[in-house]
């Protein structure tokens, strides 16, 4: 089972969810949005969203239906929005570690995936956000929209319900761990492409290599080899 819930205007949908928690016992909740006002990134960052321009969707799983490890369900999602972002759009679309999605060298969606118990219940609170609209970025010169770079202009409603129904067909696929590397290392943004990475501050040519079973990112760094980071610990500049 499944529902799905509008709302006119919230701070974050990765908080309001928690107010239709718990859910009937094996039941997907999805809660949407086209004005959030507090979108949350990865580690406390935020994440900037215009009114009726852009998508804030956040689904409730709850997680004893999911049998992946925390960061392999991660990159998995990464993977099942990136394949319908394909799909609506036609474009190839990157995947920037951990999080980030890329159509054209540009940030045009973020996922934030966060572990709740709320009545008992332990689920993961999946975040979407989405540039659907959106053809200005104050400051923001890694940004983007599907409308940016595709050229296309989407019906709000009609994308997320297709988004939905895309994300509840696909989430609790079996998928092995293989699978989910692969696919992910063939669409890693700027792999084996010599790129500028910021690291404690200092900035350093390398190379991206891969993202090991673990998560972690491997980089070969110029002078220094290959070395491995978490997140965090290196920021790509591009």
């Amino acid at each position: 089972m499944a529902s799905i819930i509008y709302l006119n205007e919230c701070g974050s949908t990765n908080d309001e969810i928690l107010h239709f928690l718990p859910a009937e016992p094996n039941e997907l909740l999805s809660v949407y949005t086209f004005k959030q006002t507090k979108g949350k990134g990865q580690y406390g960052n935020s994440w900037q969203s215009s009114e009726n321009l852009n998508l804030a969707f956040t689904i409730a799983v709850p997680s004893s239906l999911i049998k992946l490890q925390d960061h392999l369900f991660n990159f998995y999602t990464a993977l099942i929005l990136a394949d319908f972002l394909a799909i609506m759009t036609k474009s190839v679309v990157e995947i920037k570690w951990p999080n980030d999605l890329i159509i054209k060298n540009k940030k045009i969606a973020g996922l934030l995936i966060e572990k709740k118990n709320v009545g008992g219940i332990p689920y993961f609170i999946i975040g979407i956000g989405i540039n659907i609209l959106q053809e200005k970025f104050e400051n923001l010169t890694r940004a983007g929209s599907l409308l940016t770079q595709t050229g296309l202009k989407f019906n709000l409603n009609e994308f997320t319900e297709a988004l939905n129904e895309y994300f509840l067909s696909h989430l609790m696929k079996e998928v092995s761990e293989l699978e989910i590397l692969t696919r992910l290392n063939s669409q890693l943004f700027r792999k084996n492409q010599i790129s500028v990475f910021d690291i404690e501050g200092l900035r350093q040519n390398g190379i991206i290599k891969e993202v090991d079973k673990n998560g972690i990112l491997w980089v070969e760094l110029e002078n220094k080899g290959l070395q491995k980071f978490y997140h965090k610990e290196i920021e790509l500049l591009y």
